[in-house]
């Protein structure tokens, strides 16, 4: 078992105020010119490493999506290795989340928790909960880790599936009403898949109302949240159904509006200035009494 703890980190950004997660969606056709290398893999990581450096101190967390690294073959995993090593030596308190989305059945789960926090030493992944408990176990049982369960999603065709209305079956003391699926996931995370405390859930901020039901089902369990910047969320209604009792809660993620804020050689600095505003943004809206 690692000596990092992916709820301690989390906790303690939390409690400076961070909230910001900072995706590393590095799509090398958005890479600035002047950070062109003949390899892939030293290119994604020089731009990755010039992120990190200009936004650590500002972050409660970064979340890689492995589509870019994958798409790139050795060289991409070789990448993504580099960038969360980088990540750990450089802001040994920043937890990173790797956006893998995973599902499969038990066996198959396993080889994909070994790869993600024994070879990528990342924190905590997403996965999908489609499959059921039995086969997410390999990764709930890693109480070390984050286990952020798809619930809510921010894309525009996420209700197809996840609005459908399902008899309650499970929870009687609802009321035995009927409920879309997503509160459902919801419901099964908090009360049955959460026995190391070390489950989250993913929700939308393109999706408010959603997010506001969610909260009051899981209470004060971590959602990570994107759909800020380039989709569109809106980020007051976001924080005021998002945060939790405490005020915390909230992984608010933004990626393209952040890294490539500029396609210049000033994109660091202009990363700095994006993470720094939604930053002030987000402690200005937990200022504001409802």
């Amino acid at each position: 078992m690692s000596d990092r703890n992916f709820f301690a980190l989390l906790r303690a950004r939390w409690a400076e105020g961070k909230f910001v997660c900072v995706g590393l969606d590095s799509d090398t056709t958005k890479i600035p010119n002047g950070l062109f290398r003949p390899q892939v893999d030293a290119m994604i990581i020089a731009f990755n490493q010039l992120i990190v450096d200009a936004t650590h101190d500002l972050v409660c967390a970064y979340k890689p999506n492995s589509a870019f690294y994958e798409v790139h073959g050795e060289a991409g995993w070789r990448a993504l290795r580099e960038t969360i090593a980088y990540i750990h030596e450089r802001a040994p308190g920043v937890p990173v989340i790797l956006d893998a989305k995973r599902a499969d059945i038990g066996n198959t789960n396993a080889g994909y928790a070994k790869a993600a926090f024994d070879v990528l030493k990342a924190d905590a992944i997403t996965v999908h909960p489609y499959l059921g408990q039995e086969a997410l176990l390999p990764f709930l049982e890693r109480a070390d880790k984050g286990i952020f369960v798809l619930c809510r999603t921010s894309n525009k065709g996420a209700g197809e599936f996840q609005d459908l209305s399902i008899p309650n079956v499970a929870y009687p003391d609802d009321g035995g009403r009927t409920m879309p699926l997503y509160e459902y996931i919801a419901r099964h995370v908090v009360r049955k898949w959460n026995k190391n405390r070390n489950c989250a859930l993913v929700v939308g901020a393109t999706y408010p109302d959603e997010l506001r039901e969610v909260r009051q089902i899981v209470r004060d369990m971590p959602i990570l949240i994107p759909g800020i910047g380039a989709q569109g969320g809106d980020l007051e209604a976001t924080v005021a159904a998002g945060k939790d009792s405490h005020g915390q809660g909230m992984i608010i993620n933004s990626s393209r509006g952040i890294i490539f804020a500029s396609s210049g050689p000033d994109c660091a600095e202009a990363a700095r200035r994006e993470t720094l505003k939604l930053h002030d943004a987000i402690n200005q809206c937990l200022m504001k009494k409802e």
